[in-house]
């Protein structure tokens, strides 16, 4: 299995935990469509 790293925004919103939680994943290149598929699938 693959490991993405992703970090949490508050986004929206100066306070922590205010605002749109919001999942960030840095990547180096697109995912291919049947990993982005099964991140939906599982989710």
């Amino acid at each position: 299995m693959q490991q993405i790293d992703f970090y949490m925004v508050d986004a929206f919103s100066t306070a922590t935990f205010g605002g749109n939680a919001a999942a960030v994943c840095p990547l180096t290149e697109w995912l291919p469509d049947e990993t982005l598929l099964k991140n939906v699938q599982t989710a």
